[in-house]
């Protein structure tokens, strides 16, 4: 039976995309209710002030992660068309540009010879694009994805804490959306060193204790505006 490796980095775009949407609902949204609950506002006020907020966060995100890929693709399609114009205009001097790339990576001049050749007769945009340019056609941006991904995540995160808001009494309010939200936010941190292969222990703790500082950095400036007003 032949060996099988079982490598990760095919994970990394959805895996970036989902960690930074789900940890930016939790952690937003429970400062947003922490620095409010903090200020001595009503649970009314707390929970109405978390919604809105996770309502904007996740259309932020979603059109912030839009306009951010939908940049990148403009960017890969610019560079594709200037590349097919420079083939269609001098495709041998492509054919050595090609084939000192494969000579920079360790090929001898007649065999990366023929593997340029080969490779150009078969798809020569295809192969200046992924080995020039660094564009995988497996990778090429998605706008609309990417905007829907971010989006969902961050309210799938940002339920969380209003969840947390909702159950727990106004005496409680504070002290318990930070500790829920601080084991969501080690959970989640977790769950990507572990899906990425890195130290579960380590991924955890620096996404909790990142949280933990803006959560406390929050509710000082709610009870400083709570004493002022």
């Amino acid at each position: 039976m032949g060996l099988q490796q079982r490598h990760r980095i095919h994970r990394a775009s959805w895996l970036r995309a989902a960690v930074l949407g789900a940890n930016d609902g939790i952690l937003s949204t429970a400062s947003l209710v922490i620095g409010v609950a903090a200020a001595a506002a009503g649970k009314e006020a707390v929970l109405l002030a978390g919604v809105a907020g996770a309502v904007a966060g996740a259309l932020s995100m979603g059109a912030g992660e839009y306009v951010s890929v939908s940049s990148q693709a403009d960017l890969e399609r610019a560079d594709i068309e200037l590349e097919r114009g420079h083939q269609n205009a001098d495709p041998a001097f492509e054919l050595e540009e090609l084939t000192q790339i494969y000579i920079n990576r360790g090929l001898s001049r007649s065999l990366a010879r023929d593997v340029a050749s080969q490779l150009m007769t078969q798809d020569a945009l295809a192969a200046h694009a992924r080995d020039e340019l660094g564009i995988n056609p497996n990778f090429r941006a998605r706008p609309l994805k990417a905007a829907i991904s971010s989006a969902a995540a961050f309210s799938i995160g940002a339920a969380l804490p209003l969840v947390a808001s909702w159950l727990l009494p106004p005496s409680q309010l504070v002290a318990g959306v930070a500790s829920s939200s601080l084991l969501f936010l080690a959970l989640l941190g977790a769950f990507a060193a572990r899906t990425g292969g890195a130290s579960v222990i380590k991924g955890a703790m620096r996404v909790a204790l990142w949280g933990a500082g803006a959560m406390l950095v929050t509710a000082l400036v709610g009870t400083w505006f709570g004493l002022s007003v």
